[in-house]
């Protein structure tokens, strides 16, 4: 079967894309989880809506509008939290229901409206063409150089922002490069979850990864490999089962992290204490 699956072009292009983003959404989820950042992810994943209908409305590539649109999102949601006294999860709240009904009211303006609605919102990864691959591949190495640059950066501001800053760490610069590539991260995977169903890979692989590990390394090195299990898993069921690609892709990364939580041994529910 999965010989007769590869055997289409648009399989392999799916593959490949679908390999790369959730390998990049992994990486990125390590940094997520560690540092609370969870639901900013939800905002800045459903911010990308609002850019996407602006692109559309003003004739513009929608994917570069929701790029641009989603890093100043970001950016509004990073610098309402740290100088603002709302908390946090107000601000981000109020930013990206603001953001999606932006681009619902834009929507509704543009009668020219051709991209498939529903495939912005949950994906089409078999769709993704040579041009995305590209688009997927120059995000994914801009943000992997990033991550890898400032590894033991961003490590640091995960754990504690008040140490690195006595440190002598760029506290700000980190979190908000870390705000950006999530942006971008979000725009590169559209094609391959949707906005809807993305900030499921931000959290869910390093959930895994916790789950499963006692240290940061083991922690990364889970999360890297349950993103690409619940990609090949995901893309095998559902050429078999003939329904959505993009979350049969979260449902399997969503198994794997329960079977982590019941079974994981020392962290697992059924597992702890025994041994």
């Amino acid at each position: 079967m999965i010989a007769e699956m590869l055997s289409f072009d648009f399989m392999r292009n799916a593959l490949m894309g679908g390999l790369m983003v959730c390998v990049l959404c992994s990486l990125l989820s390590f940094f997520v989880v560690l540092k609370r950042l969870s639901f900013i992810g939800v905002g800045i994943s459903h911010s990308a809506f609002g850019g996407l209908a602006i692109g559309v409305l003003l004739g513009f590539n929608p994917f570069i509008c929701a790029g641009i649109f989603s890093v100043l999102v970001a950016w509004g949601i990073g610098i309402t939290s740290q100088k603002g006294k709302l908390h946090e999860d107000t601000t981000i709240g109020i930013f990206f229901s603001a953001a999606m009904a932006l681009g619902v009211a834009l929507i509704s303006l543009s009668r020219e409206y051709k991209a498939d609605l529903f495939s912005l919102l949950f994906g089409n990864i078999l769709a993704i063409t040579q041009a995305d691959l590209w688009m997927v591949a120059i995000c994914g190495v801009g943000v992997a150089l990033f991550l890898f640059l400032f590894f033991k950066e961003l490590l640091a501001i995960s754990f504690d922002d008040e140490v690195a800053r006595v440190g002598g760490l760029p506290v700000d610069f980190l979190y908000y490069g870390l705000l950006t590539a999530m942006a971008i991260t979000v725009v590169a995977s559209i094609k391959v979850v949707g906005i809807i169903l993305v900030e499921a890979l931000l959290v869910i692989p390093a959930a895994t990864g916790f789950q499963m590990s006692k240290n940061y390394r083991w922690m990364l090195f889970f999360s890297l490999a349950s993103g690409a299990l619940s990609l090949f898993s995901g893309l095998i069921l559902s050429y078999w089962l003939d329904i959505a690609s993009g979350a049969t892709i979260v449902l399997c990364a969503s198994l794997l992290f329960v079977l982590a939580f019941l079974f994981s041994p020392g962290k697992g529910v059924l597992l702890r204490g025994r041994g």
